[in-house]
């Protein structure tokens, strides 16, 4: 999306900050904003873009959207998408969305549209309570309490606007396909997450033609995605639950406590106790 601030490689599995359920990001830019680049990319957020001013296009399961002022355009989570705008002035929202809460809510009555790639365009009343939404989520910010409560508001808002058609691509863009079986059988259950034979047969390809496959599409392993991803899931539940550092880590899947804490350690820093404990501070009073 042409946004060359943003600190993350296309391709990491969790593209949020550790515990976090929701990114928030406005963006605008000036009349010297040159047309982006096509820039095909996938992430494990659920994604949605809220544009004020923009032309150009969206391109997401194979199938390519015109964009206008006022357009929406939604990812779901591990689905290839690009967007190549026009020269000039434009602005966007772009809110990124937790997998694992984006599937919850992708299971919610009245949004199920959310289980696949859309673009829309609402009506003007609908537009200015988008609009009132996405400014106060804006202020707020994704870690606020009620970012969620808005998030889920503004998705119904998006998923009740006129669609726009797509034109079918020739063929389809997505070279994620063929794996997307063994990464979702990990998100249902990932304490028994399947080993990279059984992820294989899962995807019904030969276990050497899938590891090389999805290092390349990836940028990572297999087991080296499932523990960052059982990692992810660990970093939620210190700050969001009561449980032990032990029972989270039997619960997904690590072989015990110490190791848990020896991998925690090595990718965020510290210990699951003073990562919990850092979560928790109060804010300062003003």
């Amino acid at each position: 999306m042409n946004v060359p601030h943003l600190e993350r490689p296309i391709c990491e599995p969790v593209e949020l900050r550790p515990g976090a359920r929701i990114r928030v990001e406005r963006v605008r830019q000036g009349a010297e904003a040159g047309a982006s680049e096509p820039f095909p990319h996938y992430h494990d957020v659920h994604e949605l873009v809220l544009f004020g001013k923009v032309a150009g296009d969206f391109v997401a399961e194979g199938r390519r959207y015109a964009l206008a002022g006022g357009s929406i355009a939604f990812v779901p989570s591990m689905r290839q998408h690009d967007y190549a705008l026009a020269p000039g002035p434009r602005d966007w929202l772009l809110v990124q969305i937790d997998a694992t809460a984006g599937e919850t809510l992708a299971q919610a009555p009245g949004l199920e549209r959310l289980a696949h790639a859309f673009c829309a365009r609402p009506g003007r009343a609908l537009q200015r309570r988008i609009a009132v939404l996405a400014d106060w989520l804006t202020e707020l910010g994704g870690a606020d309490p009620l970012a969620a409560t808005l998030v889920e508001l503004l998705l119904r808002a998006a998923v009740r606007a006129p669609a726009i058609a797509g034109h079918k691509l020739t063929a389809d863009a997505d070279a994620l396909d063929r794996l997307r079986p063994a990464i979702e059988r990990l998100r249902r259950d990932p304490a028994h997450a399947p080993s990279a034979e059984a992820a294989a047969a899962l995807c019904a390809l030969a276990p050497a033609y899938f590891s090389r496959r999805f290092k390349q599409q990836i940028g990572m392993t297999w087991s080296d995605y499932v523990r960052t991803h059982r990692l992810h899931l660990a970093s939620q539940r210190l700050l969001d639950s009561e449980q032990t550092v032990a029972a989270i880590a039997y619960a997904l899947g690590f072989s015990t406590p110490s190791h848990f804490g020896e991998l925690f350690h090595r990718r965020f820093g510290m210990t699951p106790k003073e990562y919990r404990d850092a979560g928790r501070v109060p804010p300062q009073s003003a």
